[in-house]
């Protein structure tokens, strides 16, 4: 491990020589091969950061590699869609959540290469980091932080940036 890494644990988080309050999911971190979609679990491992997306009606100054969320972008958490775990546009007719959410929790989305590009149905999709909704409120697998402290994240984070959960 070194200084580049994002290092999550589940009594917070380590990055560029400081330390962060954070929260995973409500089933806590488990080894990467027990995770299942809508199992609540933060799967363990090494990940990377494979993109950046946020509101621009709501942020601005973020890394030229983030990608604003547009009103129809939609991520596939159906395990029969042939997309899933993938971003997709509205109408789509598998399940899916919302990117553009009336809520400030998507504001700012880090996409984790967790079960992604060659998705297997049922591990698991949409491992985010994201703001979170209060302090030590577990998310639904996501790792969620306080959002200055995401965004101090966000402007120092770099594609390919090791996300090391254990």
């Amino acid at each position: 491990m070194n200084a580049l890494d994002l290092v999550v644990t589940r009594w917070g988080t380590r990055f560029r020589g400081r330390r962060f309050p954070s929260v995973v999911g409500r089933g806590g971190i488990v080894p990467a091969a027990q995770k299942r979609e809508g199992d609540g679990a933060t799967p363990a491992g090494v990940h990377r950061i494979v993109g950046m997306m946020y509101r621009p009606d709501r942020l601005s100054g973020l890394p030229d590699w983030a990608v604003p969320i547009g009103p129809c972008d939609l991520w596939s958490d159906d395990g029969t869609d042939p997309d899933y775990n993938h971003l997709v546009r509205a109408p789509h007719p598998f399940g899916h959540e919302k990117m553009r959410r009336a809520d400030p929790l998507y504001d700012l989305v880090l996409i984790t290469d967790w079960n992604w590009p060659n998705a297997t149905p049922g591990r698991g999709s949409a491992i985010f980091l994201h703001r979170w909704r209060r302090p030590h409120y577990p998310t639904a697998g996501c790792v969620a932080f306080d959002p200055a402290d995401l965004r101090w994240i966000a402007e120092r984070i770099e594609l390919q940036t090791r996300l090391i959960i254990g």
